[in-house]
């Protein structure tokens, strides 16, 4: 946006115009001092006053043009027919080539052509251009530069109602392209007026997007096909899936019916590894994974429900919010879910239950990334509620790696395409980790706020900030395969341990609770034994107690011993002893009777 006001007036509105002279100076007044008006003020002594001590700076602003560039194509076709000529009909080019070879100056012009072709055949048998000179030398180590990264472009959303960048995409030839879907995530609170348009942008012409695309719904995933990068496949707020030609315009190509689509959002889209390039899959919180084909994207091929429970009942599924599948894993596929569970699934099972083979529990929240690392597939990065984790499909249990809990909620993350150590993960108070797990275990080794070697971040005010982080972070250090390999086996070594040591002391515990149950149920006879004995023995001995406070009471009443008879007062003296035994009994019992208690 340029930052530029223009004043208009007219020249009749300016007044007289002035003309100026060179004059001798004139002296009009001359006021001489005064002395009485100097007893007037008083000096002040001493004075404060405060001077700067750095140099004086201006600072100045210019606005200036910004240079804009326009991208166009052609479309190339086989070319040489002539009109008449249709060159997809086969009968009619042959047709025409016999007519041609029979031409007399077709052998000569083939002649003169045939030499000029074979100078440029044996050019590139003299020299290979394609050659690699130095691809056997080790990867130089970097690290003496301290982690970085600067912002290098920001893609801001043109709609004046500003909307959520939910999902990035790069372009497959040479990532010259970045594919932006916008939405608004939060539940029927979508303001009025709010445009479905989602964008194309060129990495060189940040100020406008190369393409718009056109959805009936607004957009929640968008992903390149690898195999032909003029196809786009998005995911919509309503649930269904669209599919877009960019040589065909801003419009959808294909559109799945809404009654065979899902019923919630679509969150995760991915293509397919097919010798057609045509197959892809898509899942959703409605708790369903679907299959399709963008030739007949009318109704999915297939349909798996995440019900770990193996009941194929879709109320007890669990809603799907990512998706990973790894090509040279062709029969395998996983699912984030939004219960913090990752399912691992079997795409060549027969039934629905034998599609579901394992899951991996690990998060208290939604699974918002799920990638496995490009170097190691058998290990997998989640993210989801406070932290980051790394899995091994050896350890169910456990994750074999994780970050600390953060004060922030984790909102993505991905591997690093080119380091195995490396992988970035983002958070709601909009800061950028990058993590190097060789160098730095407990933080990360460079955290950006707000804010190959290019990463794109989008953030929900609807910018997508295009940063260029350090060569440290983006070139493979010497031995760093053969030290993250080596990590993942220790620490999965170390999870398979606990875990046989956990199962052990499980089946401990188990054992020793039969046991007691047995021993419970062999000592409930001799218990209720007990317990009619002691109920007995008390009142027993409430009996004898209430007879002693009747006698003491009585001997209360009567008159003194010294007026008693002796023979009457050794009566009175044995009753008392007897009362005084009789207590002593009872305490004694009492404690008896409380000890086991």
């Amino acid at each position: 946006m340029e930052i530029v006001y223009v004043y208009v007036k007219k020249r009749s509105e300016f007044g007289k115009q002035c003309n100026f002279s060179d004059r001798l100076a004139e002296l009009h007044i001359d006021i001489p001092p005064n002395p009485e008006l100097a007893e007037q003020f008083m000096a002040r002594n001493p004075v404060d006053t405060g001077i700067q001590c750095s140099t004086s700076m201006s600072e100045h602003e210019a606005n200036t043009e910004r240079f804009e560039m326009e991208t166009r194509g052609v479309n190339h076709v086989e070319g040489g027919w002539p009109k008449d000529v249709n060159p997809l009909e086969l009968e009619q080019t042959i047709r025409f080539r016999k007519k041609v070879e029979k031409d007399e100056n077709y052998i000569n012009t083939i002649m003169q052509l045939g030499l000029v072709m074979e100078h440029c055949i044996k050019q590139n048998n003299a020299i290979d251009i394609y050659q690699e000179y130095f691809d056997d030398e080790d990867a130089v180590e970097v690290t003496e530069e301290a982690p970085s990264a600067k912002t290098i472009n920001v893609f801001r959303d043109p709609q004046e109602i500003k909307r959520s960048a939910t999902h990035l995409s790069w372009h497959p030839d040479g990532n010259r392209k970045l594919a932006v879907a916008y939405s608004c995530l939060n539940f029927q609170r979508a303001p009025e007026g709010m445009s479905h348009d989602s964008y194309i942008w060129d990495l060189e012409s940040p100020n406008r997007p190369e393409t718009v695309l056109k959805p009936s719904s607004p957009l929640v995933t968008l992903e390149y096909n690898p195999k032909d990068s003029h196809v786009l496949l998005g995911g919509c707020y309503n649930g269904q899936i669209a599919c877009w030609d960019t040589r065909k315009g801003s419009l959808v190509a294909e559109l799945s019916t809404i009654e065979f689509s899902h019923r919630d959002p679509v969150y995760g889209t991915i293509w397919l590894q097919s010798k057609t390039g045509t197959e892809c899959f898509s899942a959703s919180t409605d708790g369903q994974v679907m299959w399709w084909d963008i030739r007949k994207l009318s109704e999915p091929t297939e349909v798996v429900i995440m019900d770990i429970t193996r009941k194929e009942q879709l109320e007890n599924a669990l809603g799907a919010i990512s998706l990973e599948f790894e090509s040279t894993l062709p029969t395998k596929f996983m699912v984030g879910t939004e219960q913090g569970i990752v399912i691992s699934c079997n795409r060549k099972a027969k039934t629905q239950a034998e599609k579901i083979v394992c899951t991996f529990p690990g998060h208290h929240g939604p699974v918002y990334a799920l990638q496995r690392n490009p170097f190691y597939p058998k290990n997998f990065l989640t993210v989801g509620d406070w932290t980051a984790r790394i899995w091994s499909e050896e350890s169910r249990e456990s994750s074999i790696m994780w970050t600390k809990y953060h004060m922030a909620y984790l909102t993505d993350g991905a591997w690093s395409p080119v380091r195995p150590a490396v992988f970035f993960t983002t958070k709601m108070d909009g800061t950028l980790d990058i993590w190097d797990f060789v160098f730095k275990q407990c933080d990360p080794a460079l955290s950006l706020k707000d804010n190959g070697g290019f990463i794109a971040c989008g953030s929900q005010l609807g910018t997508t900030t295009l940063l260029e982080v350090s060569q440290g972070l983006c070139n493979l250090q010497r031995n760093e395969k053969n030290t993250a390999s080596s990590i993942f086996e220790r620490e999965t070594r170390r999870e398979k341990i606990l875990e046989a040591r956990h199962r052990e002391m499980r089946l401990k515990e188990r054992g020793k609770a039969e046991g007691r149950e047995e021993e419970l149920r062999e000592e409930e006879g001799a218990v209720n034994l007990e317990e009619l004995v002691a109920k007995a023995e008390q009142e027993f001995y409430e009996v004898i107690f209430s007879e002693l406070k009747r006698k003491e009471t009585e001997a209360l009443k009567k008159e003194p011993t010294d007026k008693l008879s002796p023979e009457e007062s050794e009566e009175v003296e044995i009753e008392g002893e007897g009362e005084g035994e009789g207590e002593e009994e009872v305490e004694k019992e009492e404690g008896a009777e409380e000890a086991p208690n």
